[in-house]
């Protein structure tokens, strides 16, 4: 013998089980979004810290030469040795939420004093 449901029974557990799961998938959306948009200016922050680390090698003014693919709200800070140019840019990433703290990423770049120029200082 085959037992049948009643209609009435199960009527809005669908319903229920997404007033559960949407903010769960809401809240992995704009983690993934922010990971992104972390990595994506990261790979700003490593390109403009090259930039300034082989402009300030040749004697160059490393900040201006990062200014062209610095990331928005970032800087430039320069250390000058004798042999090596060490440029560090730091830049803020805003999490995808109102009230979410900014997270801060940051990349280095090191390069060697050119022979025959004198690095410049910051």
């Amino acid at each position: 013998m085959i037992r049948r449901r009643l209609a009435g029974r199960d009527r809005g557990s669908f319903t229920a089980e997404l007033a559960a799961g949407l903010p769960a998938l809401l809240l992995l959306l704009l983690a993934g979004l922010t990971a992104v948009n972390a990595v994506t200016t990261r790979g700003g922050c490593l390109h403009a810290a090259r930039e300034a680390a082989l402009a300030a090698s040749r004697g160059e003014d490393g900040p201006s030469a990062a200014a062209r693919s610095l990331p928005p709200g970032a800087d430039v800070t320069l250390s000058v040795g004798d042999e090596r140019v060490q440029a560090t840019v730091r830049a803020p990433v805003r999490a995808l939420g109102a009230r979410l703290p900014r997270i801060t990423v940051v990349a280095t770049a090191v390069a060697a004093v050119e022979p025959g120029a004198t690095a410049a200082e910051p």
